[in-house]
């Protein structure tokens, strides 16, 4: 199913209107991506994650170039991207990810960190903590935490949410772990208040824990007068254009963490 703009815009926070259920469903199995149905397996080397390869047709009609894509520690500190579908490139190779442009643009602004692409397709908050280990073991000195989407469309309740986001935070700022929260938002079918309750639970961590906060991962990409350019045909996932404006996105919100070395 293709979802196109005006489909898009109901979806999104600062829109009024209704997503029909089916249509919700259809975003819901997209968005869960490989996860479905179940939480994520903890891999032993979460920046290998696979995702889910463009087809050819779509390789061919990218104009972005590629970016760059480190897989082995080269001794610099390190940044990972831990989160879901959105962080990992569902669609698109690696090297059109988020994560890769932003180790492109912390190349040319002259921050020596190497990015690690943690994302995994699916994955759920729990998921998330389960694999917490795996991240501390790379001894991060920053982590950008995009997760909960996949819970919000699971349909598992705010406090499962927000209990699992708090631990890694937790568990990341007990390591000295400098962390962004980056946030998203659900369907505007799923009611005003779960919606409203569901966003502030980013708000309420970040000031919690006084760290920065990106409230919405997508800003400028999902309701971009583009978007058809941007946004994948699933209308969730971003193409290599849209991925270059979050990986812009995420630089701006947390460069106030780096030190240049």
């Amino acid at each position: 199913m293709v979802f196109r703009l005006s489909s898009l815009r109901a979806a999104m926070p600062c829109r009024h209107g209704h997503l029909p259920l089916t249509l919700a469903l259809s975003l819901l199995m997209l968005l869960l991506g490989s996860g479905c149905g179940k939480e994520a397996a903890v891999p032993t080397r979460p920046a290998d994650a696979s995702v889910t390869p463009a087809q050819p047709e779509e390789q061919e009609a990218k104009v972005e170039p590629g970016a760059t894509l480190i897989t082995e520690d080269d001794g610099r500190p390190v940044l990972v991207a831990f989160g879901n579908s959105l962080t990992a490139g569902y669609g698109v190779d690696l090297v059109y990810s988020y994560p890769a442009y932003l180790q492109s643009q912390l190349d040319a602004a002259g921050y020596r960190y190497r990015v690690v692409n943690a994302g995994i397709s699916g994955d759920t908050t729990a998921g998330g903590l389960s694999r917490l280990p795996n991240v501390l073991a790379m001894k991060p000195a920053v982590v950008v935490l995009e997760l909960g989407g996949n819970d919000g469309l699971r349909g598992l309740t705010l406090k499962q949410t927000r209990d699992n986001l708090d631990a890694i935070i937790s568990g990341l700022r007990k390591e000295r772990v400098e962390v962004l929260i980056a946030g998203i938002t659900l369907p505007r079918n799923y009611g005003p208040d779960y919606i409203r309750d569901f966003e502030q639970i980013y708000v309420q961590l970040a000031s919690l824990y006084k760290l920065p906060l990106l409230p919405f991962l997508l800003e400028g990409v999902a309701l971009n007068a583009e978007t058809e350019n941007l946004m994948q045909e699933d209308g969730i996932h971003a193409r290599p254009a849209g991925n270059r404006i979050v990986a812009q996105n995420v630089f701006d919100a947390v460069r106030p963490l780096l030190t240049k070395q």
